[in-house]
């Protein structure tokens, strides 16, 4: 198989252009007055492509410059460039200005559903060109991705550990009881030792949400004894409408349209927070599309 030769040494565009003004004008003084150089320094110019393919490009013709049959290819060539080298120019300048790119977002799939939706409409409206890539998971899984430049940006439930790391806090949510209006008779306010009795679907093992209400509960001297364990907050909220448990869950997680399920949705006493943040490496480059996200993102507080 042909493998293309790339090998520019000795060939740049600026000689290529003189090439064309002196072909164009049939004279090197008026190619030197039109590019603002002198008569020697086009000379050389064209001298040095001529060296560097071992051809004629240019002979004279009378007072007149006109290219060689080899200069005539050279040409053919040297414009197909210019036409890509003005495409490439094109395509750089919306990168340049910001108005295009791609940001990737790793976030947590409760902020991905309820969260952020509103926010990415409104930035991809602002700016139309920009590409917005999603990907969820739990905290530990989106700072791994960020570490390891597989994402841009995270929105997730806080701490962030991590001397690579920038954060950013942005948001308190509410965590509350829910659970189905006619299982469970519970008081205004929900204790650990109330929850203790409950039968309770909690977050998965290992996600951030999960810690935060395990630490909770032991500073009340309570370890929760869940029924159930699940990674997906809608997942609980079908299980906990079906009378199954009752479910701890973000306060952001509950929509208008809940309104018409059979819930009850207590606080819990001491009122529990988690505490969502931004986080992307100290390291990694901001471009105006990152910093249009981190803007809008900020508003939500």
């Amino acid at each position: 198989m042909h493998k293309a030769n790339f090998d520019m040494r000795g060939l740049n565009l600026d000689q290529m252009q003189t090439l064309a003004q002196v072909v164009e004008l049939g004279s090197f003084s008026a190619a030197a007055e039109r590019l603002g150089l002198s008569q020697p320094a086009v000379s050389l110019q064209v001298r040095q492509l001529e060296r560097r393919f071992g051809v004629r490009l240019i002979e004279r013709v009378g007072r007149r410059a006109i290219p060689t049959p080899a200069g005539e290819d050279f040409l053919a060539h040297a414009r197909r460039i210019g036409v890509a080298i003005d495409a490439i120019i094109e395509a750089m300048a919306p990168h340049a200005s910001g108005v295009t790119g791609r940001v990737r977002i790793g976030t947590g799939a409760t902020a991905c559903i309820y969260l952020l939706p509103p926010t990415l409409r409104a930035l991809r409206h602002s700016l139309p060109g920009l590409d917005i890539v999603i990907s969820t998971g739990n905290t530990a899984d989106v700072l791994r991705a960020i570490d390891e430049n597989r994402v841009d940006i995270g929105l997730v439930t806080l701490p962030a550990p991590g001397r690579m790391f920038d954060v950013q806090p942005v948001l308190q949510d509410e965590l509350v009881v829910v659970a189905p209006a006619d299982g469970h008779r519970l008081p205004k306010e929900v204790a650990p030792a109330d929850l203790a009795r409950l039968p309770l679907l909690v977050y998965e093992p290992g996600a951030n949400t999960r810690r935060v209400v395990d630490q909770w509960a032991l500073r009340a001297g309570i370890v929760l004894k869940p029924v159930m364990e699940l990674g997906s907050v809608e997942a609980m909220k079908e299980l906990i409408a079906a009378g199954l448990g009752c479910g701890l869950l973000p306060r952001m997680a509950l929509r208008r349209k809940d309104a018409a399920r059979p819930y009850t949705v207590r606080s819990l006493k001491p009122k529990l927070y988690r505490r969502l943040g931004l986080v992307l490496r100290r390291d990694k480059p901001l471009t105006k599309g990152l910093r249009e996200l981190i803007a809008a993102i900020r508003t939500l507080e």
